[in-house]
Formats: C-alpha cells, sequence, structure tokens
C-alpha cells in the first residue's frame, strides 16, 4: 500500500485502468490514434523498425569504402541484388546511450543512460508515427517480438514512457487483421470497449480527487498517469470505431504458430511475414520488432551446428569456433532480410513496390555485443523512396547521432518535424529519390 502525506491510497484505482488494457486485444500494440493528422500526403508511407540486439559481427557488416562506390562486405553481399535499395550507415550512434544490453530499450526511442537509477523511457519513434497517422488505419501501430520473455522485452514505448508489450503469436497478428467477428462478437467487443471508457472516467475521478493533497513530485506522478489515462481512453474510442468496419479478406490460412525458441529463424521470417501483411492490406504503417538474441537458446540453424547459446556466442573472446558459428547465424540474419527486401519488392500497390513506399530501418544497440559498446552501430535503411545505393560512412571515433535519421523518415512519412530526441538536424547525405 502506497501512503501519500498520510493517506492510503487503493492500487486498485491504478489496477483498473490497466485491466482495462489488458483487456482489449492488440490494443497494447496501438497509441492515441485522435492526435492531429499532419499535412496529407499522396502516397501512403510506412515504417518497420527491427532491433537486433546482440549486433553483427562489425568486421563482416561494414563496407570498405564510402559514397556509392563501396565494396560490399561479406555480409552486404548477401543483400547484393537489392544493392540501389538500401544505404548502409557507419559511425553513428544515439549520444548518451549507454549501459550495454539495456539500450536495446532505447533503439528507437534515443532516451540516454538507459542504466541509470531513475531512467524513464520516451516516446518511440512508431509510437510518435502512431500518434501523427495512427487514425488512417486499423492498428495505429504493430509491436511484435521473437524470443521476448512473453512480450516483455519491447522497441516501443508511449510519450509517459510506458513500455507497449511485443505480440509474439503470428497466429494472433493475422486473426486481428483478417478474423472478421460475427456480429453478436462484433457488438459484445464494442460493448466491452464502453464499458472501458466509464471505467476509466470513474478511475479518473478519483484519481483527481487525490490530486489537491498530493506533494508536487506526487503530483507529477499522477499527473503522468492522467497522461496514461488520456492515451487508453483515445484507443478504447478509435478501437471502437474500427470494431464494426469489415477487414480485408484473408490472404492464406492462418499461420502456425512456432512455440521453440531455438527455432529463432523460423520465427523471424513469420514475423517478417507479417509486418508485410500489415502494410499490404493497409492494418498499419507502422510496425517495430524486437529480435530478442541475448535470451534466445542454442539456435538451430540450417546446414550449421550451433552448439552454445546465442549470448554466449557473443562473447566470443576471439575464439575461431564461436566466431564461425556467429557468422553463420548473422548471414541467416542478411539472408533473411533479403527475403523481406525481395517480398516487399515484388508486391504491388497502386503499380509501385511496395518497398518504395516502406521504410525499413535495421540494426542494434550494440556496436560490438562481445564488448558490449553502444557506439559504431550496425545500421541499414532500406526503401521508402530515397536515394540509396551508398555508405555513409561517419567518425567512427566520434559518432554522428542517428536520430538525425529518424528526422528524415519522420519527413519522409509527411510530418512537419525537425527534432526527434538528441538529433541535430537531418541525416546528411541521405537524398529523395
Amino acid at each position: 500500500m502506497n501512503r501519500i502525506t498520510g493517506m492510503a491510497v487503493p492500487r486498485r484505482l491504478f489496477l483498473q485502468a490497466a485491466g482495462v488494457g489488458l483487456a482489449l486485444p492488440l490494443l497494447e500494440s496501438m497509441t492515441p490514434a485522435l492526435a492531429k493528422t499532419p499535412r496529407e500526403s499522396e502516397t501512403p508511407r510506412r515504417f518497420l523498425g527491427i532491433c537486433n540486439n546482440l549486433g553483427l559481427l562489425p568486421e563482416h557488416f561494414f563496407p570498405e569504402g564510402t559514397g556509392r562506390d563501396y565494396e560490399a562486405s561479406t555480409y552486404l553481399k548477401l543483400l547484393q541484388r537489392h544493392r540501389n535499395d538500401f544505404t548502409v550507415f557507419s559511425g553513428v550512434s544515439h549520444p548518451d546511450v549507454d549501459g550495454g544490453h539495456p539500450a536495446d530499450i532505447c533503439f528507437l526511442t534515443a532516451a540516454p543512460h538507459p542504466s541509470s537509477g531513475g531512467f524513464r523511457n520516451t516516446i518511440s519513434l512508431d509510437q510518435y508515427i502512431a500518434e501523427q497517422i495512427g487514425i488512417k488505419t486499423r492498428f495505429p501501430s504493430l509491436t511484435l517480438g521473437v524470443n521476448t520473455s512473453g512480450g516483455l522485452r519491447s522497441l516501443s514505448w508511449t510519450g509517459s514512457g510506458v513500455l507497449i508489450p511485443c505480440e509474439e503469436k503470428p497466429s494472433a497478428i493475422f486473426r486481428a487483421m483478417f478474423t472478421q467477428g460475427s456480429p453478436a462478437q462484433i457488438e459484445a467487443q464494442v460493448r466491452k470497449l464502453e464499458q472501458g471508457q466509464s471505467i476509466l472516467d470513474a478511475v479518473a475521478g478519483q484519481a483527481k480527487d487525490l490530486q489537491k493533497s498530493l506533494p508536487a513530485r506526487d503530483r507529477e506522478r499522477l499527473d503522468q498517469y492522467f497522461g496514461s489515462v488520456r492515451d487508453l481512453e483515445q484507443r478504447l474510442a478509435v478501437g471502437k470505431e474500427w470494431e464494426r468496419k469489415p477487414k480485408p479478406a484473408a490472404p492464406g490460412p492462418v499461420p502456425t504458430d512456432i512455440s521453440t525458441p531455438a527455432e529463432y529463424m523460423a520465427k523471424t521470417k513469420l514475423m517478417y511475414d507479417m509486418a508485410r501483411l500489415a502494410f499490404e492490406s493497409d492494418s498499419t504503417r507502422s510496425v517495430t520488432l524486437m529480435l530478442d538474441s541475448v535470451n534466445s537458446p542454442v539456435l538451430e540453424l540450417e546446414d550449421h551446428e550451433i552448439t552454445e547459446g546465442y549470448h554466449n556466442l557473443s562473447h566470443h573472446g576471439k575464439s575461431p569456433a564461436k566466431l564461425a558459428q556467429l557468422q553463420a547465424i548473422d548471414e541467416w540474419h542478411m539472408k533473411l532480410l533479403d527475403g523481406l527486401f525481395t517480398s516487399l519488392k515484388d508486391s504491388q500497390e497502386d503499380g509501385q513496390p511496395l518497398l518504395d513506399r516502406t521504410m525499413i530501418l535495421y540494426g542494434s544497440n550494440l556496436g560490438n555485443a562481445s564488448t558490449h559498446v553502444t557506439t559504431n552501430l550496425p545500421t541499414l535503411l532500406a526503401g521508402g523512396g530515397f536515394r540509396h545505393g551508398q555508405h555513409l560512412g561517419f567518425d567512427r571515433d566520434r559518432n554522428y547521432p542517428l536520430p538525425n535519421l529518424f528526422v528524415s523518415m519522420l519527413q519522409r512519412m509527411g510530418m512537419e518535424t525537425d527534432r526527434f530526441a538528441s538529433s541535430t538536424g537531418t541525416m546528411r547525405g541521405l537524398e529523395l529519390a
């Protein structure tokens, strides 16, 4: 029980509100969608952010030379047929994002010092996008994960610094996008949403009665709580509106979930498929995918024998055997990424490849997992209508701010903004096609 200025505050006031959120299917993957809509663009733009939180072996990822005549590295050769569809970056990082493994939750927020006491995260790039254009689609965003400990490791964070849990089951994502409930089920869900709104009204009303008697620090916390309540109210309103709208036809059968964490690559492939289907059906325009390599076991890898857990391998100590296994794993990541690029390139929307309308950010919070450094992050940006086919190389000792790329991406989404987190402008050298 909390005590504030001698007054007992029932925790159920807050837990009731949380319970409403838990009762809504996939709404934990959504953010307020009633915000002001930005300047309309004739072409729908989309974002997919992917973080592999154990990164890639830098000596096999970063290319030689810069500009358009760079020499592709071992890993980039696996993406060679898409060379003109992506830009590779070196010498970039998030200023003041340190702490090794905990930095993965800041991959899309760039909030500083994630391992420090009292750290509170900030809004992630996907949720910023969702707040601006989420009203246009059934789901303002989707938050996906592979081996994320039941969804509790995530790239997506609300404006008040609250984690949005990942959805790890492709079947649940597929059904949410394509399975239409019966009229009775739809109306039951609408009633549930309406009931949730009334519960929030009651909880917020009781909490406001406390506010006048609280010290400043607790009033600040309560203000953050009210912000979360307002966010959830908006999600409820949007959810109610979409419940009665027909869903698109399913493109095939419901996918079979993979329960074995060792089948990491197969799970990743399924999540790439779900992201593609979400964009093809215009169910959302903002997706994140946390590839939680840290919490993955010994992987089952086609044509390769893996003998140790993924995390243990990352601390290779320059062991040839461990490095060979890591390289095999990294190359599988590149092969899957190549497949994702191909599928989006083959998918057409209004006569254009879907890849041209989809920005795919692929990278890591670690520049070198063996030493836990959070600088010189391996980063790729594919698609989205940029002029690609180049290596933008910055100072690998004094890094260029990666949030500048986020600003360029937001502007490409049609949003009139010149700042995000610790950015200093737009990404230098990145131009529209």
